[in-house]
């Protein structure tokens, strides 16, 4: 069982991704965008981060630049989500991510990326 931080200002998104990562054994936080799961990084470390790309207050590459400039966070890994093109996400992310999930996505794609990305780091 592994510790997600799922981090999406769609309430309707992050809660079937919390919902689909709990039956998969996974225990689940949320933020609703960048800053908030900086605080919720604080407040315990999760084995992976789920983000959507484009959020307020802090978008997605801008999280995952402050997760890599702090030593505390550096090496968790990190999955983007995103129905933009992937070369779109890769070139604005600047290769910070473990995966990107292209939205919307399937379920089982989610837990499939999910559990390569945890096994892979683990």
């Amino acid at each position: 069982m592994a510790l997600i931080l799922v981090v999406d200002d769609e309430f309707s998104v992050a809660e079937v991704l919390q919902s689909v990562l709990a039956d998969s054994g996974h225990e689940v936080i949320t933020a609703v965008n960048g800053r908030q799961a900086l605080e919720r990084l604080g407040e315990r470390r999760p084995d992976l981060v789920l983000l959507d790309f484009m959020m307020p207050i802090m978008d997605g590459p801008a999280l995952l630049r402050a997760m890599k400039r702090d030593p505390a966070y550096h090496d968790i890994p990190a999955v983007i989500m995103s129905s933009l093109p992937k070369r779109v996400v890769a070139q604005a992310a600047g290769g910070l991510f473990s995966a990107i999930l292209r939205k919307p996505f399937k379920l089982a794609a989610v837990i499939e990326t999910v559990e390569t990305v945890l096994n892979r780091h683990n």
